[in-house]
């Protein structure tokens, strides 16, 4: 289990303590947003182990999560394939927040406002541990995938250009 206080941890933090899913948390000093590049670079992580969130809306309204790592490209197409949709956008960064419960650059797979269906990266099974926001801007989290896998109740997807 990670060992912060109480009031440092994220709705993500005590989901995953909850679960009994263990974690490091990494911080950084961010006065504003910061890409996964950026984010990974100032921590000295490998890009291709750090993952971002993205959200997107389907043609029937609803709201889909998908994590892929920082430097790859979400493939509209595949995306919506793996949820049953005929297509996918992704959302307005001014609506973050609303839909999610989490700000830009802090958004992570784990704790949104609401459980939407989440497919994650088919690759990420290929490492032991991965990096994915920590739930608020300044903070990373590293876990196994399987584990983020569980906690998000997400699947594997093959969802890369």
């Amino acid at each position: 289990m990670a060992k912060q206080k109480a009031e440092s941890k994220t709705n993500a933090m005590r989901i995953l303590d909850s679960l009994g899913i263990e974690y490091t948390m990494l911080t950084y000093e961010c006065k504003e947003f910061e890409d996964g590049g950026q984010v990974a670079d100032m921590l000295g992580l490998p890009h291709e182990r750090v993952y971002k969130t993205l959200v997107c809306q389907g043609a029937g309204k609803g709201y889909f999560v998908f994590v892929i790592p920082i430097d790859a490209e979400l493939d509209l197409k595949k995306a919506a394939r793996s949820v049953g949709e005929k297509s996918v956008e992704m959302i307005h960064v001014k609506d973050i927040k609303d839909i999610t419960g989490y700000v830009r650059g802090g958004c992570t797979s784990i704790g949104m406002k609401k459980d939407y269906p989440v497919r994650i990266d088919e690759n990420a099974i290929l490492y032991d541990d991965i990096y994915v926001s920590g739930g608020r801007i300044g903070c990373q989290m590293n876990l196994n995938p399987e584990k983020l896998l569980e906690a998000t109740k997400g699947e594997w997807a093959d969802i890369l250009l």
